[in-house]
């Protein structure tokens, strides 16, 4: 293939889609290269999709686009061996237009998306491996992939091959991750009827949940775990980062049927049926991990960029706003005809203006803090419980007397100076 290109996107996830859709729509001639059998088939999320990010990038896509349910409710479990203290909240507004976010299934998702690009002008090639960026004079200037005669060029290359980019590591933009740097999240879809489904989680048809699970649900190491609910099937996941399982010498797979098994867990999925057993890294090093994002003809979004908020388990729109963000970078480069590094960094300008970047800011102590001070998980969360259980526990006891024995059991366990000070750290990284 020797015809040259305005852009090369490499990977079909929400990142490399989005930016090779916004080109293509906008008139540039671009081609999309996934080393998956098809888009998606690589590609492993959660299974939460929203609604602003997307609708940017293809008005009322919900019409037409395969997804599963609006999310109209969002739980959040602190959980213990035998209990959780649990909140959330549901509006049924958000089961009505324009939504808030759906949960998905990304092979179909990604497919789909990565055909309304191929019908604004992409031409996607899958089964295709990028072995490396092509430069000259210490520009990129595109890609040599595993196919015969396999050099393509193209003005910029986007690289938005996931978390683990080789591509941008062999250009020297990011470092190995450290161990704290990278999640390793391990997930099943579980076939489940429909109306188990609406039964168990308190649900309508097109009406979907998602719980979000902390404490047990990772043996009080640093992570979470997650149930959302499909049309006939529930996602059921659990992640922590590297260096969590190394220290704990957890298996993930084992910290999943642990979390399957849990009494909490357990009468939400029994009887369901395995359908598909999945592995991903999650980049986690948030604010602090971004690398260079912008050079001589090239671009990095998605998760190769580390554009993942670890607390708020957002990553496929940051993924989305970053791949448009770029598109519009690379549009005002051709328009300038100048794609060096000057030129392009507005991109990182673009990110570092936009709620991507402000909010990796916001958290970006957060990740540290709660792994380097383990008792928030492995303590807190227990004594939450434990003074939930003894609060309501109705055994004529004055409720006066037992908030004084709650408090003084925190204090005790703990001390009453080192509580304040666990509140004010955590505090601090949230804030």
């Amino acid at each position: 293939m020797s015809e040259k290109f305005d852009v090369i996107v490499v990977g079909a996830g929400p990142a490399g889609t989005s930016c090779a859709y916004t080109c293509a729509k906008n008139g540039l001639k671009v081609l999309q290269i996934e080393r998956g059998e098809y888009p998606g088939s690589k590609n492993v999320m959660g299974g939460v999709l929203y609604r602003k990010q997307m609708e940017d990038i293809i008005p009322e896509f919900w019409k037409e686009a395969p997804l599963e349910r609006p999310v109209i409710e969002q739980r959040f479990w602190m959980m213990d061996k035998e209990s959780a203290v649990s909140f959330g909240y549901k509006g049924l507004e958000w089961g009505k237009e324009p939504y808030n976010n759906f949960t998905v299934l990304r092979a179909p998702f990604d497919q789909w998306f990565a055909k309304k690009g191929v019908e604004q002008g992409v031409l996607l090639i899958n089964e295709t491996v990028v072995l490396e960026c092509l430069t000259e004079n210490g520009k990129v200037v595109g890609v040599r992939t595993d196919r015969p005669d396999g050099e393509i060029y193209a003005d910029v290359v986007v690289l938005a091959d996931g978390v683990n980019s080789l591509l941008a590591k062999q250009l020297g933009y990011h470092k190995e991750f450290r161990p704290d740097e990278v999640a390793l999240t391990v997930m099943e879809v579980i076939n489940l009827s429909k109306d188990k489904i609406n039964d168990r989680f308190n649900l309508e048809d097109n009406q979907g949940c998602t719980i979000e699970i902390f404490g047990d649900s990772t043996k009080g190491n640093l992570g979470t775990a997650f149930i959302y609910t499909n049309k006939d099937s529930v996602n059921i996941g659990v992640g922590t980062t590297l260096s969590s399982m190394i220290k704990a010498k957890l298996k993930p797979y084992d910290l999943l049927d642990y979390l399957k098994t849990h009494p909490m867990v357990r009468p939400l999925i029994e009887g369901g049926e395995s359908a598909e057993y999945l592995a991903h890294l999650i980049p986690e090093g948030g604010y602090h991990s971004v690398p260079k994002v912008a050079g001589n003809g090239v671009l990095l979004a998605g998760d190769a960029a580390q554009l993942v908020n670890a607390i708020h388990r957002e990553g496929s729109n940051m993924a989305m706003a970053s791949g448009t963000l770029a598109a519009e970078t690379i549009i005002a480069a051709k328009e300038r005809g100048d794609y060096s590094e000057t030129s392009l960094n507005q991109y990182r300008e673009k990110l570092y203006q936009s709620f991507i970047i402000k909010d990796l800011e916001k958290y970006k102590d957060a990740a540290h803090t709660f792994e380097h001070y383990p008792q928030y998980f492995k303590e807190y969360v227990p004594m939450l419980n434990r003074a939930a259980n003894k609060f309501f526990t109705v055994d004529g006891t004055p409720k006066k007397d037992k908030q004084k024995e709650i408090m003084k059991s925190f204090t005790s366990e703990r001390g009453t100076i080192r509580v304040l000070q666990d509140m004010y750290r955590a505090w601090k990284a949230v804030k």
